[in-house]
């Protein structure tokens, strides 16, 4: 009989397993024998060994040849009704054309799990969702495949937001939302907001600083393209004026329950929270488009995607199309990234369409760029030192 470490090394699992083996290391050396016989597909395996605890294993089994010659393709997205609706909108038709089956996988793309996977050789993700500081991050570590733009059209998407290693998949934005039950007026813009004798009652901002800096540059006097580069100091300095009447907000869910509670009259949140809000009180908590800080988010490729980067490429350019697009902003109210599908955005919601061109003209185009700057204090990037002095201001 061969010795035990012979057939380690025949199943990827040179130094991942002691002489002791346990019966959920052996689950896994099973269940990485019936993924390299196709009897089940990759998001099966991982999700199985994640439930076993073994998802450092998982990955190194996932990234053999096997998995590599698999006929599909592994998107991942933040989980929640998002999974189903990418399915539709996006996966389903790329799958029809192509006969490469794509499965969504909802556990979250973060930047750390993406840069573990590729440094360690063992990518079991083909394209990710991400956003435009995740991307210029990950840049930055040498992890993503530049998007090819032979394969992808830089003219379906606001040249902004065409980066070399991400590119648009949707739009959304940050807004002035507020309970016109319980003010006097209606706020015209983030001078309002910071103006507590006219506009009295809580108000709430996010506990990272993306898309509030640019609010408070606003209520500290810049116009629109003045915003960058941002002053955090100043920025700082506006929040100081609030913050005493600031209830922070960390999830979308927590941005409407604030509203919802009464804690709050004013918040800068996502614009599809907003809407819900507007939906749920029929009316009563509504938002403008006016100084909206509006961004994308982006579709990133690992570097060493089992699927191979010309099909990870094909699927990004598929969900281009702005029909699928539109599915996917009626089910969650991103808004298209292709400029095409505004014209084609039922007319009842044009006005929930952070991308239609009357309300991207209220609004300030984020600068993703910007965040990933250095900051001038010692190797940080303004978004590193920006998330520390917010937090340090929220909190003292």
């Amino acid at each position: 009989m061969k010795p035990r470490k012979d057939l380690s090394k025949t199943l990827y699992e040179k130094d991942l397993y002691p002489d002791e083996q346990t019966f959920a290391e052996d689950c896994a050396l099973i269940a990485a024998e019936r993924l390299r016989r196709g009897e089940i597909d990759r998001r099966s395996f991982v999700k199985a060994l994640g439930l076993l605890g073994l998802a450092p294993v998982a990955l190194k089994f996932a990234s053999g040849s096997a998995a590599a010659q698999a006929k599909e393709l592994v998107v991942v997205n933040w989980g929640g009704p998002a999974m189903e609706a990418y399915a539709n909108a996006w996966g389903a038709p790329f799958e029809k054309a192509s006969g490469t089956k794509v499965i969504i996988d909802g556990t979250g793309p973060l930047a750390s799990k993406i840069k573990a996977m590729v440094e360690a050789k063992a990518v079991t993700w083909d394209v990710c969702d991400t956003g435009t500081g995740t991307t210029l991050v990950l840049a930055k570590q040498d992890v993503l495949e530049d998007i090819d733009y032979t394969i992808v059209d830089k003219t379906k998407m606001a040249p902004e937001f065409a980066y070399q290693q991400g590119c648009a998949n949707y739009m959304f934005s940050f807004v002035l939302t507020y309970n016109k039950a319980k003010l006097a007026s209606a706020p015209t813009g983030w001078k309002d907001f910071w103006d507590l004798k006219k506009f009295p009652g809580g108000r709430t901002l996010r506990k990272q600083p993306n898309g509030m800096l640019e609010a408070c540059m606003m209520a500290a006097g810049r116009s629109q393209k003045d915003i960058y580069p941002i002053d955090l100091n100043l920025a700082m300095s506006k929040l100081k004026e609030i913050k005493e009447s600031v209830v922070a907000w960390g999830s979308g869910s927590q941005s409407q329950e604030v509203f919802r509670t009464g804690e709050v009259v004013m918040g800068n949140i996502w614009h599809t929270r907003a809407n819900l809000l507007r939906r749920d009180t029929q009316g009563e908590i509504v938002w403008s488009w006016q100084d909206g800080i509006v961004t994308a988010g982006m579709w990133n490729v690992p570097k060493g995607n089992p699927a191979g980067k010309e099909t990870a490429m094909k699927f990004i350019a598929s969900a281009q199309d702005p029909a699928s697009q539109i599915e996917l902003f009626k089910v969650m109210g991103n808004g298209p990234a292709n400029p095409a599908a505004a014209s084609m955005v039922p007319a009842d919601m044009r006005d929930i369409d952070p991308g239609q061109p009357e309300n991207m003209k209220l609004q300030v185009l984020q600068s993703g760029y910007w965040y990933e700057e250095p900051s001038g204090k010692g190797k940080l990037t303004n978004d590193e030192l920006s998330r520390e002095m917010w937090l340090d201001t929220l909190s003292s």
